[in-house]
């Protein structure tokens, strides 16, 4: 039999056009700005505590010249990703869009040319949903409130007029653009709202605009979907199932966001069983790779999003079925459902050669490693050691291999 706790449900969908975000689970981030150029980190500005005349002269350097979208849309198909999170403007304040608040931009640069339009076409080519990250931190624009909050200089700038009012409009006059000019957006992905600002005109303007637009809690509301971020956010951990919609975020770089030419990157088995975990549990997983500052991404990169990519479709029906939670004693077993077909995730390596799924004891008609399609061997048996320390009947699977990073089991069920 399933244990009742199967009756836990995942979050329930908003019932309009936003519901693409339940459908499509898995998705590219990319970081990339002038921060590229340095290839040192995203908030270079801010974290080697330098001067906007030391940082901002990047702006004449910036021609990305082997930038292809198209290419980047190849990585993410090869990868199994359905949508996009890009970067309009990050905490240094540089627009990636031909923006008409500021000089501050792509189209000011050598290259000249607007580069979010360019991945804006591609994406409508491909039906791909594009999610615009904007950041309220902004290290340029005179009119915002430096005060030494993260992101920030410890106070005004040479020449800065700080105004909170007037800046709010210029993000508002920002996102309105981003709104309009680009086609269809999946959605805004605020960050650095570290002046804590609640404004639901923000999120009223954007759902007039672009009403299929899901919207971040790290904005000026609550929003739509919690945003777990890295391993240090253990909320993942936390639960078996998402109670309200979530998007987990990883990079494949452990330093950083940004292209960083010095990486120490996780390993391909590591991020397998982070996105198997946040997916089991009904969530959305954005994982990030960052362009090198003449447009291509990493050779490294899109070498883990290849391997990473051929597991995803291996195991994708797994990943995507409904949450069922914790079935198991063993906490390292989460489980989705689809009709009578269980499928248990085995989120890390296990102690043992064989998988205990006590409670269980029903024996399935078939047991199938989704990885590699091989037949397993599951039976119910009666041991004298399970989890709660006596001897009891238990659904036993044997024969996954050891080593298998992000394993899924088909449990084909009467």
């Amino acid at each position: 039999m399933v244990p009742a706790a199967a009756a836990a449900a995942a979050p329930a969908r908003f019932g309009d056009g936003r519901d693409w975000f339940f459908e499509k689970r898995f998705g590219l981030f990319l970081h990339w700005g002038l921060y590229a150029i340095p290839a040192w980190h995203e908030q270079d500005l801010y974290r080697k505590r330098l001067k906007r005349e030391q940082y901002e002269p990047l702006i004449q350097q910036f021609n990305p010249v082997k930038y292809r979208p198209a290419e980047w849309l190849d990585a993410l198909e090869r990868a199994g990703m359905e949508y996009v999170c890009f970067t309009t403007k990050h905490i240094d304040g540089f627009c990636l869009w031909d923006s008409a608040a500021t000089d501050y931009k792509v189209t000011r640069t050598p290259y000249g040319e607007d580069v979010l339009k360019m991945l804006a076409e591609e994406c409508g080519r491909r039906n791909v949903p594009l999610c615009l990250y904007y950041s309220v931190v902004d290290e340029h624009q005179k009119n915002y409130p430096h005060a030494g909050r993260p992101y920030e200089f410890a106070g005004p700038q040479a020449g800065d007029e700080p105004d909170l009012a007037k800046y709010l409009e210029y993000v508002k006059r920002q996102v309105r653009e981003l709104c309009t000019n680009y086609g269809k957006i999946g959605g805004i992905w605020w960050d650095a709202n570290v002046l804590k600002v609640r404004d639901a005109s923000v999120r009223a303007m954007i759902r007039e605009l672009q009403p299929a637009a899901v919207i971040n809690n790290r904005g000026f509301d609550d929003g739509d979907y919690g945003t777990p971020e890295r391993d240090y956010d253990r909320t993942v951990e936390g639960v078996g199932i998402f109670e309200r919609p979530t998007e987990a975020c990883e990079a494949v770089g452990y330093q950083s966001w940004g292209w960083r030419a010095d990486e120490d990157y996780y390993t391909v088995s590591h991020l397998k069983r982070s996105i198997q975990k946040t997916l089991a549990k009904g969530g959305n997983y954005l994982l990030n790779v960052g362009p090198m500052a003449d447009g291509t991404l990493p050779a490294r990169a899109t070498g883990m999003l290849d391997e990473i990519g051929r597991w995803y479709k291996a195991v994708k029906e797994g990943l995507t079925a409904e949450p069922a939670g914790r079935l198991a004693a063993d906490a390292s077993l989460l489980f989705t459902r689809r009709g009578k077909t269980l499928y248990a995730h085995v989120t890390a390596e296990p102690a043992t050669d064989a998988l205990l799924l006590q409670p269980m004891a029903e024996k399935p008609v078939r047991a199938t490693l989704l990885n590699t399609g091989k037949p397993l061997q599951a039976e119910v048996v009666r041991l004298p050691r399970l989890w709660n320390q006596k001897p009891d009947r238990c659904l036993r699977v044997k024969g996954v291999p050891e080593g298998t990073a992000g394993a899924v089991v088909k449990l084909e069920m009467e």
